[in-house]
């Protein structure tokens, strides 16, 4: 199974000729993050997809117009079951709804829709993808919660964990109060969150691309914290855009 770095959060997993592509991204949201901080590539530079599953409906996680032009309306898309009216109506023509524990099978690969919890409230799903004997999970831009021990009794441990590490704090217009609680894991966190999945290395996701202080403000000193979190702790991937590591 290669496992693909694609810009922001999205990740690209191929095997066998098959290609699953998790929230990939082309067209960045900068009205409300700012202009990105690494650059966006057409999708199909990266390669075909099979089906794209989508972790939630945020608009640097879900771009429909990316994902069509791409891969073409009629490729199947898995979303969290509460949005397909949303991706239907953007023009996607084969949207399958996943509730927590669906399975579904693509080509080579079995999928699986696992808990997450969304900073915002909205519905978000985790991802857990298997193929020839390994498994890896896509988490979204989860933040903490309980369900890693669930995940890793449910499931066994991860060959790879894909995890966002940049602990951002919101300060959206019209929201308020405005908390300095991170809605997405820390780098701390991350590292915790992988070793409790057991997984045999930890591919940070969700960092870089965006920091627009006061909006949207990327934790401070995150590589730096990540790497001496994981020392001793968790193997770390830390992927470039179009990187690729096999597990």
């Amino acid at each position: 199974m290669n496992i693909q770095k694609l810009p922001w959060a999205g990740i690209r997993v191929e095997l066998e000729g098959f290609a699953i592509a998790i929230d990939p991204l082309y067209h960045f949201p900068a009205s409300r993050l700012g202009e990105p901080k690494e650059p966006f590539f057409p999708l199909e530079s990266f390669g075909s997809a099979t089906a794209v599953l989508i972790t939630h409906q945020h608009a640097d996680h879900f771009d429909p117009q990316g994902i069509i032009s791409a891969y073409g309306a009629d490729v199947s898309v898995f979303v969290p079951k509460e949005i397909v009216d949303l991706a239907t109506s953007s023009g996607l023509n084969h949207v399958t709804g996943a509730s927590i524990g669906e399975t579904f099978n693509v080509g080579p690969f079995t999928i699986i829709a696992a808990q997450s919890v969304d900073g915002s409230g909205d519905p978000q799903v985790s991802w857990i993808v298997r193929g020839d004997g390994k498994q890896m999970i896509h988490a979204g831009d989860t933040l903490w919660h309980g369900y890693w021990w669930k995940l890793v009794q449910a499931y066994g441990a991860f060959d790879a964990a894909c995890l966002p590490v940049n602990g951002a704090v919101l300060q959206f217009p019209g929201v308020a109060p405005h908390s300095d609680q991170p809605i997405c894991l820390t780098p701390e966190q991350a590292v915790m969150a992988a070793q409790i999945l057991g997984a045999k290395t930890l591919i940070p996701i969700h960092y870089k691309a965006a920091h627009h202080p006061p909006v949207y403000t990327q934790t401070p000193d995150l590589m730096n914290r990540l790497t001496q979190s994981a020392k001793d702790r968790v193997h770390l991937s830390i992927l470039q855009t179009k990187e690729i590591v096999t597990i």
